[in-house]
């Protein structure tokens, strides 16, 4: 880092991908030519194709924390200081600021929130 003396922290943030318009695509492309007994199953799979689009980021990250914690083997409420504390020890290059945050989105993203289940 050129220049004031400040140090540039670089942090771990959880990215969330989605290449469910791609996906969605493909299963046009091949529904508009399928057989008559294939179309079924096409169409719901394209259902599940919007459903999963329908997401939103912050309740993956609300997965994604819960599943780190389960790895863990933390249990407890997600939202918590010691649940902070175990996912910036799973994941040490997740700064304080971020840990607090996707804790939030997994303390509200519904059922199963306020505690991780072993498994």
């Amino acid at each position: 880092m050129i220049g004031f003396g400040k140090q540039v922290k670089q942090e771990a943030a959880v990215l969330v991908l989605r290449d469910v318009a791609e996906i969605a695509e493909m299963i046009r492309q091949e529904l508009a030519t399928a057989p008559d007994d294939r179309r079924p199953g096409l169409e719901r799979a394209l259902e599940l194709v919007a459903e999963a689009a329908a997401v939103p980021d912050a309740e993956l990250r609300g997965r994604w924390v819960r599943q780190r914690l389960a790895a863990t083997g933390y249990r407890g409420p997600v939202d918590s200081v010691a649940a902070i504390k175990a996912l910036r020890e799973a994941e040490p290059g997740l700064s304080l600021r971020r840990a607090v945050a996707y804790a939030r989105d997994a303390g509200a993203a519904g059922p199963g929130a306020e505690a991780v289940r072993g498994g």
